[in-house]
């Protein structure tokens, strides 16, 4: 399968529907996020190993998640477990499209040797200053950088972080696993959230640093 067997599977099926998304699955490339020994894997829709036990996510999954997401130009996201960068990568196409006010992907992964990875993988995107590597603890979000338009993550919790509750604007969507589920949370204005459970899919564990 290439790239566009695979986005036009996504597309038949349902799980890819907006411009925006869909121009981001065409215009970065999968293939350049996945490890030598499986370029030619990169388009099936499967998870494959990017090294230290963490995978970079089904393309059906990513596609999902960014559907409920809704990223726009011009905002800040936040992308938990940067992993070897394509969420990132896809999540900077979409919001640095806009004209004026470019947004900006703040990607947080705590695993070094990810790290690098991504920085390489992630350099484009980087130099025009639309992506920011950090290396942390994912659970605990991104104070510095906060609030947030929306929040993503690649790995399941047992409950969402409070910190990223706190960390989400007002009307802003956070979209993570927690168990075998994806939770979309739209923040109120009066701070309270709406929550959509969406089960039936698996992901690695979030690793936090809590004791």
């Amino acid at each position: 399968m290439d790239k566009d067997e695979l986005i036009a599977k996504l597309k038949r099926m349902g799980y890819l529907k907006t411009p925006a998304v869909v121009s981001a699955f065409q215009r970065v490339p999968r293939a350049d996020f996945v490890p030598e020994e499986f370029k030619d894997r990169a388009y099936e829709d499967e998870p494959l190993p990017i090294g230290e036990e963490q995978t970079i996510s089904q393309p059906l999954t990513v596609a999902f998640m960014l559907e409920l997401l809704v990223p726009k130009a011009g905002q800040t996201i936040l992308d938990v477990g940067a992993g070897s960068g394509w969420q990132a990568a896809l999540l900077a196409d979409i919001v640095g499209q806009a004209a004026k006010k470019k947004g900006k992907v703040f990607t947080i992964e705590r695993i070094p040797l990810l790290v690098k990875m991504a920085r390489k993988n992630l350099a484009s995107y980087i130099k025009k200053g639309i992506v920011e590597i950090l290396e942390g603890d994912g659970s605990a979000g991104d104070k510095k950088h906060a609030p947030f338009d929306g929040i993503i993550a690649a790995a399941t919790a047992g409950v969402l972080p409070p910190a990223w509750k706190e960390q989400i604007k007002p009307g802003g969507v956070i979209v993570a696993p927690v168990g075998q589920s994806i939770v979309k949370l739209t923040k109120r204005k009066d701070g309270t959230f709406i929550r959509e459970d969406h089960p039936g899919f698996s992901f690695v564990p979030l690793i936090s640093e809590e004791k």
